[in-house]
């Protein structure tokens, strides 16, 4: 627990306290409209609300059949948003993303946006594309515009990138730029249902029922989700955790903890930012308007697990960056 004393009222004002509680049961309602057509995955509908709520993006990773795809398009439909697929093939190119110029007979020179240009754009497989491509996705996720020949449009707000990759195949795949991971607030791990879900996803499935057979509804509008983007923003976060946040950090750079030699590099100050705002939205998805130490604990694997580098050795031992990170947080940061 947090030893600063923190009030219990007043944080926020009484006109920002009641639109958040508004605000938390419409989040309830969301998770509660997603469950119609993805069984289970909790934790993962969580990270992608706490993402859109962050205005940041996310690359989901696993293996193929578990609803990565479902989860991205559920999503999109009760956040009553415009929404665009994007399919990456190796053939695919940057003009087929964000648009390009073309010159017709008798009307001369014109823009042709492309899929780009909407409020949640689904990044199907982004390994399958090479990295001038993917490159393409990069000043849209940070700037949130693209630039088509030498005029630069605004992309639509809010704009939310679910991306997802399939960790399996070797052949015909390109690891994305360390850039453009970076680019992602969060990457988020989906595992195998649990044994009772996959009895129920036997039964209720996009194979056999079309997707519009669910029947979701639009629980929020995008004025909404503007309004929640900025409500995040007021979240109070006690110096103390602020230590907290840079000392996790700093401590992935450092070379004096168990699994330092298998760190080649160690998380930007991005990371420090994604961790400060990422512990207020997950704050307000458990209802309070101030954050606590298991806040920024809860969210440290999806912030940090794809900005810690590490080395060929790590890979030849089994260590990955979850165990790394779960190390650092029970036994070299200490909990304020």
């Amino acid at each position: 627990m947090v030893k600063v004393i923190i009030k219990k009222e007043g944080l926020m004002g009484k006109g920002n306290l009641n639109q958040l509680k508004n605000y938390h049961k419409k989040i309830e309602l969301i998770r509660k409209e997603i469950s119609k057509v993805v069984v289970g995955q909790e934790k993962v509908v969580d990270s992608l609300i706490r993402a859109l709520l962050c205005d940041g993006h996310v690359l989901l990773e696993g293996v193929p059949g578990i609803a990565k795809t479902l989860l991205i398009k559920a999503l999109s439909e009760v956040s009553g948003c415009t929404s665009k697929r994007i399919q990456f093939t190796v053939d695919l190119l940057p003009t087929d993303i964000i648009g390009l110029t073309t010159y017709t007979p008798n009307k001369g020179f014109e823009i042709v946006k492309g899929p780009i240009f909407a409020n949640f754009i689904i990044a199907d497989e982004i390994n399958r594309s090479p990295s001038k491509t993917q490159s393409a996705m990069i000043e849209a996720m940070q700037e949130k515009q693209v630039t088509i020949g030498k005029e630069t449009f605004k992309l639509p707000s809010p704009f939310f990138v679910m991306a997802n990759q399939n960790p399996l195949e070797q052949g015909g795949i390109y690891s994305l730029p360390e850039a453009q991971i970076d680019r992602f607030l969060f990457k988020v791990i989906v595992s195998y249902p649990e044994e009772e879900d996959e009895k129920r996803i036997m039964e209720e499935n996009v194979t056999l029922k079309k997707f519009e057979d669910f029947q979701l509804k639009p629980i929020v509008s995008p004025e909404d989700i503007l309004k929640m983007q900025a409500l995040i923003k007021e979240i109070y976060l006690d110096p103390k955790i602020k230590d907290y946040i840079v000392k996790i950090v700093r401590k992935t750079r450092e070379k004096d903890f168990q699994y330092a030699d298998l760190i080649e590099w160690g998380s930007s100050p991005r990371a420090a930012i994604a961790l400060f705002i990422s512990s207020k939205a997950q704050a307000f998805l458990n209802g309070r308007d101030y954050v606590i130490p298991r806040d920024v604990k809860e969210i440290a694997y999806d912030v940090l697990r794809h900005r810690l580098i590490l080395s060929y050795r790590a890979k030849a031992e089994g260590i990955d960056s979850d165990k790394i990170i779960t190390h650092i947080l029970n036994e070299e940061v200490s909990v304020p």
